[in-house]
């Protein structure tokens, strides 16, 4: 069988390929996950190695989230000029690269200043993957015609899950930081380098200009920020990507400091916040099809704020792990949803994307210092009260995610169609 591409090819594809396609963004995905992962899980030894403060680290953490920043507000511009291809393998190189400078830094020179430039050299480079990937999932999202984008980020939510497995078991071992971040490195650029070989030549073109014509350039990409349904989901992105980034630079210290386990059972109790958020991706893809974007967000929300309650004030680890279990479904779905919204009009898919994944990161790049200032005064876990003022902000601002009316009407015909088709299988034949 084979499928005539939409916007984000040219030319026809078949159904191997399609499917390939869609491994390979599972792949670019999980890989991404893993490296993140693979960091957050060693943050109390990089702390005990780095003798430095809860403020210390939230300083430390935020030349993460400063490249990170740089990398997705540059990644539409570099999509136009090198493609996704090369962006994506690029950009996965980078974050190895410096993930390595990171662990180099902890564990060889004990020193906070290469492990704050190693941090920003890999967020550069997950910023821009983070986009490249979105917009290749958004585009093989179209082609296959149905809900997917939830099950990439379920994928990226595995890839943590693995990373916080052997980020605990590296932690058991005593294994130095440095051979454990290494040894991650080599497989994100052994794993990137087989997976882009399945990318499709000419996947969404970040250069078309809306409405067709001549490509945009740079400053053109830049007035989708003037538009109000971009910044709108990008609140919600924003509100989501506090509640997931805090847990990623804070939840296995706050359960260390505020709940008292020690640094394996902080890397655990990472592994079950990201074991939840990976079930909830993999739910999500029936409840968006069954009651669309918008319902299931404000579910979202109120399921994250919940979770924060728990965890924040009641003081027994176990129950505050069903907390953690509760925070993580509920942050499961904000960004991929966000992505997909974001990514409705192809015509100017990366450009949004860019814009609203920024605006999502800025989480990233104020909160470790915030919580972790607020930390340094009111404890840990009292500053994750934060993180719940930008859950409800999302929840609040969910209708901007609502699918465009002509995706609505296909859905229902498609629906009426299958329903027409179903009554028409079982009616009696007549004779």
């Amino acid at each position: 069988m084979t499928y005539v591409a939409g916007p984000a090819t040219t030319g026809v594809l078949t159904r191997e390929q399609i499917v390939g396609w869609r491994n390979a963004v599972f792949a670019i995905f999980g890989l991404c996950g893993i490296g993140l992962s693979s960091w957050v899980s060693r943050t109390p030894s990089v702390r005990d190695s780095l003798h430095a403060s809860t403020s210390e680290m939230g300083w430390i953490v935020f030349g993460l989230a400063a490249g990170s920043i740089a990398g997705l507000i540059l990644s539409s511009h570099v999509l136009v000029h090198f493609g996704s291809v090369r962006t994506i393998a690029g950009a996965m190189v980078g974050s190895a690269i410096g993930l390595a400078i990171a662990g180099l830094g902890a564990t060889l020179f004990a020193a906070p200043l290469p492990v704050v430039a190693g941090l920003a050299i890999f967020g550069a480079g997950v910023g821009m993957c983070d986009v490249s990937m979105n917009v290749e999932g958004a585009a093989n999202e179209r082609v296959l015609g149905r809900t997917v984008m939830p099950l990439f980020h379920a994928a990226f939510s595995v890839g943590t899950v693995a990373g916080a497995a052997l980020g605990a078991l590296a932690e058991l071992a005593h294994l130095p930081i440095a051979a454990h971040l290494g040894v991650i490195s080599v497989v994100m650029v052994v794993g990137v380098m087989f997976a882009v070989r399945k990318l499709p030549p000419h996947p969404d073109a970040p250069t078309a200009a809306p409405g067709g014509g001549r490509p945009a350039g740079w400053r053109s990409r830049l007035l989708i920020w003037r538009e109000r349904r971009t910044i709108l989901i990008g609140l919600i992105v924003l509100g989501m990507a506090f509640a997931e980034g805090s847990a990623n630079d804070w939840l296995a210290l706050a359960m260390v400091d505020g709940h008292h386990v020690s640094n394996a059972a902080g890397a655990f109790v990472f592994g079950i916040f990201v074991a939840a958020m990976t079930v909830g991706r993999i739910a999500g893809v029936f409840l968006l099809d069954r009651f669309g974007r918008v319902p299931v967000l404000r579910a979202s929300a109120l399921l994250a704020a919940g979770g924060l309650l728990v965890v924040i004030f009641v003081p027994s680890a176990l129950v505050a792990g069903v907390g953690v279990v509760l925070w993580g479904l509920g942050a499961a779905l904000g960004f991929p949803v966000g992505m997909s919204a974001a990514a409705d009009d192809p015509a100017v898919a990366a450009a949004r994307v860019s814009a609203v994944a920024t605006i999502g990161y800025f989480a990233f790049l104020v909160g470790p210092p915030s919580i972790g200032l607020l930390g340094g005064h009111i404890g840990l876990l009292h500053a994750l009260l934060l993180v719940l003022i930008l859950v409800g902000l999302a929840g609040l601002t969910s209708g901007a995610a609502r699918e465009p009316a002509a995706a609505v009407a296909a859905s229902a015909a498609s629906a009426a169609s299958a329903a027409a088709a179903a009554a028409a299988a079982v009616a009696p034949v007549a004779d």
